[in-house]
């Protein structure tokens, strides 16, 4: 079971990445672009993800992961109810909605620094 605490160490990690609060929700950034956002209860953890992959990732296992609101569809993004998450999941899902926002090498700089994936 995730909880917030487990992916919070990883925005000081990743390289260009800041945290902001708007309207009470903690979001990462990298320049202007999210790529995680957690919902006001801290019990969903929105994040960047291929829009071309997320229905297959959503039917896999519905209780886990849901689409985006309507609203956000256009956007590559999908939810994910947290305390359905292992820890290394939640942080590996961190990290790759990182390297959507990032230029290749310095996901490949983060890759090299860390072999064996996000601590």
């Amino acid at each position: 079971m995730a909880v917030i605490q487990d992916v919070l160490a990883l925005e000081a990690e990743l390289e260009r990445s800041y945290r902001v609060y708007v309207r009470g929700m903690l979001k990462f950034r990298v320049g202007q672009l999210v790529y995680v956002a957690f919902s006001r209860d801290e019990t969903v953890m929105g994040f960047a993800f291929p829009k071309e992959e997320r229905a297959a990732l959503v039917g896999g296992d519905p209780r886990k992961f849901q689409m985006p609101t309507a609203s956000d569809m256009r956007f590559n993004w999908v939810h994910a109810d947290l305390a359905s998450l292992e820890p290394a999941e939640a942080r590996e899902l961190v990290v790759d909605a990182w390297r959507m926002v990032v230029p290749d090498k310095v996901a490949r700089a983060f890759d090299m620094a860390h072999p064996d994936g996000p601590g």
